[in-house]
């Protein structure tokens, strides 16, 4: 049996960074069904953050999941379920792209942390300001 520990942050926007997901009261259920959905397919969420464009996500891969496979199965899934349930007006997408960088065992409490306190922190920075300062910091392009 492998022993693997290897954790990837997520993130990934609404389609055109739409501030779509507006009340914590929708962010909650959409972030339940999520976890809901990971734990039935075998995906281990460690934090999960549901902002109104965006979503940031601590997982810990298995042995023979792959990052497209698992952003493939929550967005994918996510997409669908929010348009099913009406849940907003308008017809509801995820962005193609997302970021994921790895998170060694050291920095995990910071990451945790930094999850957690999403809506603090994006009380003091926008989440334009957010998207821009993770490019730098990780060396991406940006999305289109």
């Amino acid at each position: 049996m492998p022993f693997i520990k290897i954790y990837i942050h997520f993130v990934w926007t609404t389609k055109n960074f739409s501030p779509l997901l507006n009340g914590k009261t929708l962010r909650e259920k959409v972030k339940s069904h999520i976890l809901e959905n990971c734990i039935n397919k075998g995906i281990h969420v460690d934090q999960l953050a549901v902002q109104k464009e965006h979503c940031h996500c601590l997982i810990s891969l298995g042995k023979e999941q792959t990052t497209s496979k698992l952003m493939q199965l929550i967005k994918g899934e996510s997409a669908f379920w929010i348009n099913k349930e009406n849940l907003i007006p308008t017809r509801f997408e995820w962005q193609d792209e997302y970021f994921g960088v790895s998170v060694s065992e050291s920095h995990l409490p910071k990451v945790r942390a930094y999850i957690q306190n999403q809506d603090e922190h994006h009380g003091k920075k926008t989440f334009g300001e957010e998207y821009e300062n993770f490019i730098l910091k990780c060396g991406f392009s940006k999305m289109k």
